[in-house]
């Protein structure tokens, strides 16, 4: 990654929340459940501690992208709600109200740090981390706190995930080893293959595996473009080829190209306000080192087993935005 201290932290913010929300069994003085909140704020602090960065953002997602459902009405329509904490059963009183309260304490703990927020309305996470990394610190150092795998289009020299799911840093290496397909191909890839949990469907019978063996292409250091794959499709098929998956690709190529405008990360679903609040989000940040009232809050809300000092000293060396 280069020197620790040229280093952006980017957090996906519900992304974390969410793995902790269903996993971790902390609960508050008063009976409350407040695993999400004790989960992300130490798993963030670990982060900083590890890589000590120079910066650190949380993006929160917004509800979903206006521009992405007017290209496909079925967008993450079938999408399954993230499960509650499974610790608890009937024992506890486990909603979405707990939920939503957990992220609004996370936001106000931390809107009392250096740590900077971004919160863009109508789009998603997403897509502002996929700004930042190509156009607000493209010529810095990044690494991206998440498990979506939407992120690996933007792996490059400058760019690694670490995915809370893998427990392991993420690069263009191990996407090649595990995949077949370079990162900058991922996007094409994912068009391709559809991506279910998000209710977007793919190819027939096209899955990463056999992507990755009849267009070996996608695996080389050059970027692909969706005409190139059509025509080496129709190519293969011209010349006599009885495999399937090229015949169903070129059908598909409508379908293929309305996933490319639903996956890909740049400024295709961003309206130019969306920007500048992101652009202003990170230019007029202040950074805040209040402990006390972080204190505070935590004792209003009964969280007692988080370690403030701990999360401050790790911070102490945050610039600036």
């Amino acid at each position: 990654m280069g020197e620790p201290r040229d280093l952006i932290l980017i957090i996906d913010g519900l992304n974390l929340f969410t793995r902790h929300f269903v996993a971790n069994p902390a609960v508050s003085s008063t009976g409350e459940q407040v695993g999400g909140v004790v989960g992300f704020l130490y798993s963030m602090t670990g982060m900083i501690e590890t890589y000590n960065p120079r910066k650190t953002i949380v993006v929160w997602e917004s509800g979903g992208s206006a521009r992405k459902r007017s290209i496909y009405s079925e967008y993450k329509k079938k999408r399954r709600p993230a499960k509650l904490n499974r610790f608890y059963n009937d024992e506890l009183p486990d909603t979405v109200q707990n939920r939503n309260g957990q992220v609004s304490l996370i936001i106000e703990l931390l809107n009392n740090s250096p740590v900077c927020q971004l919160y863009v309305p109508d789009c998603e996470a997403d897509d502002v981390i996929g700004y930042i990394c190509k156009y607000t610190y493209s010529d810095s150092k990044k690494l991206i706190i998440s498990s979506d795998k939407d992120f690996y289009q933007l792996l490059d020299k400058n760019t690694i995930i670490f995915s809370p799911t893998w427990k392991k840093l993420v690069t263009s290496k191990e996407v090649r080893e595990k995949f077949k397909i370079a990162p900058q191909n991922f996007c094409l890839a994912k068009s391709i293959c559809g991506d279910p949990a998000d209710n977007i469907g793919g190819v027939k019978g096209v899955g990463f595996k056999t992507l990755a063996k009849r267009f070996p292409s996608l695996g080389e250091c050059e970027d692909i473009m969706i005409r190139d794959i059509i025509d080496y499709a129709r190519d293969m098929v011209n010349s006599g080829s009885k495999v399937k998956a090229y015949l169903n690709i070129i059908e598909s190529e409508s379908v293929i190209i309305r996933n490319w405008k639903l996956i890909l990360l740049d400024t295709a679903n961003l309206s130019g306000t969306q920007i500048k609040k992101i652009n202003d989000g990170i230019d007029m940040f202040e950074p805040v080192r209040d402990k006390i009232k972080t204190m505070r809050i935590l004792i209003r809300e009964g969280v007692q087993t988080f370690n403030v000092d701990r999360m401050f000293l790790a911070c102490k060396n945050m610039e600036k935005m």
